[in-house]
């Protein structure tokens, strides 16, 4: 699964508003179906189409070999699929008993009672949330209750090329330290040999639309933001906001350090083709940036001025709220069975991903080199747009678009973030 896909809900307006109804009646829907007659049979639905896939396959496996008496019938698809059939298939008693989603999904489910709270699957006898990484946790909850469950964890790290840094005179094994050796880095990392004002090589790969937040850990490095971290306050126009998108928009638009427009497999393709020489991304990587023969590094994103903070993020398991009785009580124990010690071994081993836990050693997981990285600077990761209900108006409709004004010239960046900040302020004022 590439965490960057969101998974964009398609007609999702037309669809919830079908739905309230629909869900009404929550309860109702054989929540004890196949109890007395076998193993209770859970539909699980996910996207995780990619190189991952196996590893989720092998948890799912072991699960329903382990016991007899709950069995998941996992369904795999992509994300786009997944989000047009969720809530039609929800709505009519025929969708899953479990959805995986990136967290920042969920408020807007939860709003509208398509899922049911899941505190009761946290505790001594299910999930331990204090064994688990408590921003992924934290990151499940919509008005004081939690709707999810960790199903995955990890941090953006930035990556280099250690090949083009000695190219350009650069320590190999010294990453950027701060903004200041970031920004300089980045220029001498830029080259535009024939002077047309295209480089033919980029210092840094960076998205602005349809992908898995970039821009907003420079914001939060100045002390700045896209929402305050309650979700209730647009902080665009903060002069810490501004100050950050100036700078790096100016190191883009000006010393071209980065092209403008990418959208996050763009980026990822200019890394990976050797084309840029650092990025911002996510574990999911490291197996396509080897089969592309590039010897990089991983570290923390250089510091900012007010903090050194990355971006988290976390896939969680979702209950219907159709989902009662014995089917609850077995969702609630794969769950757990999920997030133990041994399965979150297996995970992190074979996604490559860290493990949601935090008691496990480096020994425990030396068979995949990248899983520990991604995990050891958990404390020092934000989630975006957390607990926000319309995540998809905020983001998608108002501050990308912004963004993408800024470096294409269309207006200042005091200007276009200061009527973005009225427009998300709007948005999160209608939703409480």
């Amino acid at each position: 699964m590439r965490l960057r896909s969101r998974g964009r809900l398609v007609a999702i307006t037309a669809a919830i508003a079908l739905m309230s109804t629909a869900c009404a009646g929550q309860g109702q829907g054989g929540g004890d179906a196949g109890a007395a007659n076998g193993p209770v049979t859970l539909k699980f639905w996910n996207g995780f189409t990619g190189p991952d896939r196996a590893a989720v396959e092998g948890i799912v496996k072991k699960y329903n070999a382990s016991q007899n008496k709950v069995r998941i019938d996992m369904e795999i698809m992509p994300w786009d699929v997944f989000f047009e059939k969720l809530l039609p298939s929800l709505g009519s008693g025929t969708g899953p008993d479990i959805a995986a989603m990136d967290t920042a999904q969920i408020p807007q489910y939860a709003a509208r009672n398509v899922f049911q709270p899941l505190d009761d699957a946290y505790g001594p006898q299910g999930v331990d949330p204090n064994a688990l990484v408590r921003s992924a946790v934290d990151a499940t909850t919509f008005k004081g209750k939690k709707y999810g469950v960790p199903m995955n964890f990890t941090t953006l790290k930035l990556y280099w090329n250690k090949d083009m840094f000695r190219e350009a005179g650069l320590d190999p094994e010294k990453p950027p330290a701060d903004w200041d050796e970031f920004g300089s880095y980045a220029k001498k990392l830029t080259k535009d040999d024939d002077g047309d004002g295209k480089p033919e090589q980029y210092g840094l790969a960076i998205a602005d639309h349809a992908t898995i937040a970039m821009w907003p850990i420079l914001f939060w490095q100045n002390g700045g933001g896209v929402v305050s971290e309650d979700g209730r306050t647009a902080t665009l126009d903060d002069p810490a906001t501004i100050e950050a998108a100036r700078h790096w928009a100016d190191l883009i638009t000006k010393d071209k350090i980065a092209p403008v427009g990418l959208g996050g497999a763009d980026a990822d393709k200019l890394f990976q083709s050797k084309k840029a020489a650092m990025e911002i991304v996510g574990p999911w990587m490291t197996t396509g940036f080897k089969q592309a023969g590039i010897d990089f590094g991983i570290a923390m994103p250089p510091a900012g001025p007010k903090a050194q903070v990355t971006l988290g993020t976390s896939v969680a398991f979702t209950l219907s709220a159709r989902a009662v009785g014995a089917k609850k009580q077995a969702a609630e124990n794969f769950f757990a069975y999920w997030n133990s010690k041994e399965s979150q071994t297996y995970w992190s081993v074979n996604s490559g991903f860290p493990p949601n836990r935090t008691d496990l050693t480096a020994d425990a997981l030396k068979g995949n080199p990248y899983s520990a990285l991604f995990g050891q600077d958990a404390d020092k990761s934000r989630f975006y747009l957390a607990g926000v209900q319309e995540f998809q108006k905020v983001n998608e409709t108002i501050f990308e678009p912004a963004l993408q004004r800024v470096l294409n010239g269309k207006g200042d960046v005091e200007q276009v973030f200061g009527q973005a900040d009225k427009d998300i302020q709007t948005v999160l004022d209608n939703a409480q």
